[in-house]
């Protein structure tokens, strides 16, 4: 078959090169459409990338689908006109647009809101690489804590000791660098981390000396970023560009340095880049039997496939789902319940910024060493709903510090250029990452009207906030001040609290997992409830939102659900 891998014309120049057999695209199973694979994989990202790896070492034929391009970690680059200001590793709202509106009786306008990488490997290609395990308390959050008005807050339908081992595994076959046994709230587990902490940045320094000062504890950060070489892969290297850029070198632990190439050495595995997937399709059977999809050519073609694996990201796979209905399923495939799209989630983020005599450089290297998880549940006497945790970053490269400007600076002249040392080399940020309630009308589903390039119709939110989260906020913005100051910083600002802005990056809950078919979309196996050879794993199934920071669970869902798929297999239920 010819040779599926597309060149994204963005790319700069400098980056194309000749194959190489150590090219993990080299010497590529390749399938036919006419073949009936035991798997397609819609996606190849966090998610993705695990089940791939899963599924094909355990000896199954797998193609899995990514609209984007594959590129090696040689092609990846520095160029800050490429990343931050061309979009070069994101989606582009020209050609697949979004609309927003706040309520259903508005008319949505085009707004995009829901920001993810196109290429092989995802956004895991390019993350911060904050893994953080979610708290026991996060699964069982209506039990032990109620349930908030107007909030469709549920327990999910496993526990922290179910997923586990599954953490651990993330830990070990992905590679993450940490210290185990010094957080007093991180949840039990069953084996240290594989490799040490990364080492610590002047932030990490600054955040210990706020916590301790306000009685907090600042712990190593869990990071997806080999601290130092790990099979067959180069430990972080402190290239200075690590926020929102992919890594040249292969330290960071997504799914197209860690999974991708397994999946593709055991021979059973297709990346099949530049293939854009619009509809599922369901047999006369009730069982899917393959996807429909749009070439590098804009040709639409039919892959079969015994068995599909969405896991597009929590905007993307409702989305497919919505495109993909059928008799019997006219409001989207695998939605009897309705709930598909409903509960959408993102986590919030609230910020403040702090100026300091001394240089801190914190742009350079990875983005976090140290973080607090204090907050982790708010205390009851606040009467707000939920927590989280902060980090102290520097997440600006030098482009980005010349167009910022914190409030009552100079905007332009002799005392702008002054002010731009400071804002790059003397600054941080105090990031609160939190939780974020569901709510049964902030949805997802299809616009009306609007079509993205190919004539498929395009992604529509309804979201509003809800005031729950909104009072959190404010409260993560003042401790944020505080910590600044309690490190010293000469000025420290609160940036306040308004509006989700958009677009964002946590896609979460828009395909809720739950026991009950009638309020959820997935079983506790990731399974559609509906279509029993249908399968969506990605944030798309979180109940809750986590306290920030997805990721890692995304991906230890993914090894329980492959693992979930087997046994099926195994015992011929699937």
């Amino acid at each position: 078959m010819a040779d599926r891998t597309t060149d994204d014309p963005k790319t700069p120049s400098h980056a194309h090169q000749a194959r190489s057999a150590a090219d993990p695209r080299a010497g590529m199973r390749r399938y036919r459409t006419t073949d009936e694979v035991d798997f397609v994989i819609v996606g190849s990202g966090a998610a993705g990338g695990v089940v791939a790896r899963e599924l094909s070492q355990a000896g199954f034929s797998v193609v899995v689908m990514e609209q984007g391009p594959w590129r090696t970690n040689a092609e990846f680059t520095h160029d800050e006109l490429f990343v931050n200001f061309r979009g070069g590793l994101t989606n582009n709202f020209e050609k697949v647009p979004n609309t927003f509106r706040t309520t259903e009786a508005e008319t949505a306008k085009k707004q995009g809101v829901a920001q993810y990488a196109m290429m092989v490997g995802g956004s895991s290609a390019h993350f911060t690489a904050n893994y953080w395990r979610f708290p026991e308390i996060e699964f069982e959050q209506a039990t032990k804590l109620g349930v908030p008005a107007n909030s469709t807050i549920a327990d999910w339908p496993i526990t922290y000791v179910d997923l586990e081992p599954y953490y651990t595994k993330v830990d070990w076959e992905c590679g993450v660098s940490g210290l185990a046994g010094v957080n007093p709230f991180d949840p039990p587990r069953s084996k240290p981390y594989p490799l040490p902490p990364l080492p610590i940045k002047s932030e990490g320094v600054l955040l210990e000396r706020a916590a301790a000062k306000i009685g907090w504890h600042a712990v190593p950060a869990p990071m997806a970023i080999l601290s130092k070489p790990y099979r067959g892969r180069s430990g972080c290297v402190n290239c200075g560009f690590c926020f929102g850029f992919a890594c040249e070198v292969g330290a960071k632990s997504g799914s197209i340095n860690a999974m991708i190439p397994d999946a593709v050495k055991s021979g059973k595995c297709e990346i099949r880049s530049g293939s854009y997937v619009r509809k599922v399709e369901l047999g006369a059977n009730g069982r899917v039997t393959g996807v429909k999809y749009f070439d590098s050519r804009k040709v639409e073609q039919f892959q079969r496939a015994k068995a599909v694996f969405v896991c597009a990201n929590g905007a993307e796979t409702p989305r497919l789902l919505f495109n993909s209905a059928t008799a019997g399923f006219e409001q989207g495939l695998a939605n009897s319940s309705g709930w598909l799209g409903r509960n959408v989630m993102f986590n919030y983020n609230t910020a403040g910024a702090g100026i300091f005599a001394h240089e801190i450089n914190g742009w350079k290297g990875a983005v976090v060493s140290r973080i607090v998880q204090d907050p982790t549940v708010l205390p009851k006497e606040l009467g707000i709903y939920g927590g989280g945790g902060f980090d102290f970053r520097s997440s600006m490269t030098p482009m980005n510090a010349a167009l910022q400007t914190l409030p009552g600076q100079p905007r332009w002249g002799s005392e702008w250029k002054k002010g731009l040392r400071k804002n790059l080399s003397h600054s941080l940020l105090a990031i609160g990452h939190t939780s974020q309630l569901p709510v049964f009308t902030n949805r997802f589903d299809l616009d009306p009207e609007l079509k993205d390039v190919w004539g498929v119709p395009a992604l529509r939110l309804t979201f509003a906030d809800h005031p729950n989260d909104l009072e959190m906020l404010k409260w993560f913005g003042a401790k944020g001040k505080e910590l600044l100051d309690a490190a010293g910083a000469e000025t420290a600002v609160d940036f306040g609290v308004g509006p989700m802005g958009f677009p964002q990056l946590h896609l979460l809950g828009s395909a809720r997992m739950g026991n009950d078919p009638k309020t959820s979309v997935v079983n506790a196996d990731n399974r559609t409830h509906d279509v029993k050879n249908l399968f969506i794993v990605d944030g798309s199934s979180f109940v809750t939102s986590g306290r920030g920071q997805p990721t890692m669970t995304i991906q230890a869902l993914a090894f329980r659900a492959a693992a979930r798929a087997i046994a099926l297999v195994k015992a011929g239920e699937l």
